[in-house]
């Protein structure tokens, strides 16, 4: 795998709906890194498996993943709690889970060379992907307000839904992500804990922007 020199590799570890996301997005615009939201394309994955039942197979998944495209990951349809729960499931699947690992590389390690690097968020990037990252941090928030966060979210997207069904499925959706026994959600040492619960969108972003400006000008 050809790996650019001399580039920026963020990589940012998180729960759902914990903010992570967001600032990701904001953090890669400022420093022109390429973004890309993991949990996403295993989300992508389960979209097909419930649209496409027939069709979902080690090989279609295979050839999905060779053209995933940014437009892929937008669908609005990625978001609901359906998806969110065959997304979950799986991501412990070793043969998909290699699949993703190899995008994901290369994504990280050869972005195009208009962009000074790469920003990855998802479960494992910090020490599973990018454990060489040059800045690696660990967003979390209480969950009630992770869950109001995405039932938020979703009510935005004319999802009938309840508040107290999001907070069960992100319960369920917490617990599968830190007992799977393949690249399980957790903390590293190395990592920079930001808690987001008390924070708006600017301060998070501040706040990362502060850590990541002293070391690059130190």
């Amino acid at each position: 795998m050809i790996k650019r020199k001399d580039i920026i590799k963020i990589a940012i570890d998180s729960p759902a709906a914990a903010g992570a996301g967001t600032l990701a997005k904001a953090i890669s615009k400022h420093y022109n890194l390429l973004y890309l939201d993991t949990g996403k394309i295993y989300r992508y994955i389960g979209y097909l498996k419930l649209k496409f039942p027939k069709k979902f197979s080690y090989k279609f998944i295979k050839s999905k993943i060779k053209n995933l495209r940014e437009k892929n990951l937008s669908n609005q349809n990625l978001v609901s709690d359906e998806v969110g729960t065959e997304a979950s499931i799986i991501s412990k699947n070793k043969n998909i889970r290699k699949l993703v690992h190899n995008f994901q590389l290369n994504f990280a390690y050869n972005p195009p060379k208009k962009f000074m690097g790469s920003c990855l968020d998802g479960r494992d990037i910090t020490y599973k992907i990018v454990p060489d990252a040059d800045f690696k941090f660990y967003i979390t928030a209480n969950i009630k307000i992770r869950a109001k966060r995405r039932y938020n979210e979703l009510k935005k997207l004319k999802k009938d839904i309840t508040y107290a069904e999001v907070l069960k499925s992100i319960k369920k959706r917490d617990k599968s992500d830190k007992s799977r026994k393949i690249s399980p959600l957790k903390k590293t040492k190395d990592s920079l804990l930001i808690n987001t619960t008390n924070l708006n969108k600017r301060a998070c972003f501040l706040k990362i922007k502060k850590i990541i400006d002293n070391r690059i000008n130190n």
